[in-house]
């Protein structure tokens, strides 16, 4: 049955008030997705998704569901390549001079533990945006690791207090970066990383390892931010890092943010 044209109420005039509006679209929508893996290729994922155009003060409402339409032609892999693409597509199919997209979801490395070698899933969450009006994308990544207390090392007479904490790096770039680059760089800036699985031949390393490197939360993102000020690729970071503390009822954080673009 051919299909009969409805009238376009969302092209018509406001009738309100006929101003421009900033943002408008779909927020938090759950899809399956595909991402880009460095181990093996494409990872599916179910991500939280937002997407964004402005409204020219002559148009009543935007096309919701182009966005959806959008999103499900992308569907089978999204990533720092491709995203552009995307912003471009919604400011076409929308007729808008610009357009914000970001996604966030879990993401899963398979790690082995240092001496037995045992396998399983590391879960980090992540979080990818951009705008059709900047020449960059943002990339976020939340990585638990493990710290110790120097000082509490230093004035026990054994032991020392430890405890899991968050880093988080979020990084500014043109250029593809591996979400594996930045867990790999959070982690090597901690007192030990985390595993999913530990045999006691591994607690047991993990234990001495972390007591043999202790980090306050400031050495954490000091060493963190020295390894990304390296990264040419980067224009922006900022590395984060709570630290919940074992011996009190609230967190320790620090943060470093550095702008190469103006250096």
């Amino acid at each position: 049955m051919p299909r009969r044209k409805l009238r376009d109420i969302q092209s018509e005039a406001p009738g309100i008030r006929d101003l421009p509006i900033n943002k408008v679209g779909v927020k938090d929508i759950s899809y399956p997705v595909v991402v880009l893996d460095r181990a093996e290729g494409r990872q599916h994922t179910v991500a939280r998704v937002n997407m964004y155009v402005d409204l020219p003060h002559h148009f009543r409402g935007t096309h919701m569901s182009r966005f959806i339409e959008i999103l499900n032609r992308y569907r089978e892999g999204i990533s720092t390549l491709n995203i552009r693409e995307i912003l471009d597509e919604m400011k076409s199919q929308l007729k808008a001079r610009n357009a914000h997209f970001e996604i966030e979801f879990p993401y899963f490395i398979t790690k082995g533990a240092p001496i037995s070698g045992e396998k399983a899933k590391m879960e980090y969450a992540c979080r990818l945006s951009a705008n059709s009006y900047d020449d960059f994308y943002t990339l976020a990544v939340r990585v638990p690791v493990l710290s110790l207390c120097p000082c509490s090392k230093e004035i026990s007479e054994f032991g020392a207090h430890n405890q899991r904490s968050i880093m988080t790096i979020t990084v500014q770039a043109r250029e593809r970066i591996w979400i594996e680059e930045i867990v790999d760089l959070a982690e090597k800036s901690a007192s030990s990383d985390i595993y999913s699985i530990l045999k006691r031949e591994d607690e047991k390393y993990l234990t001495e390892k972390s007591y043999e490197n202790p980090m306050f939360v400031e050495d954490m993102v000091r060493s963190a931010a020295a390894k990304l000020a390296g990264l040419d690729k980067i224009l922006w970071f900022s590395a984060e890092s709570e630290n919940m503390e074992s011996i009190h009822n609230h967190s320790a954080y620090a943060q470093i943010e550095m702008d190469h673009r103006r250096s």
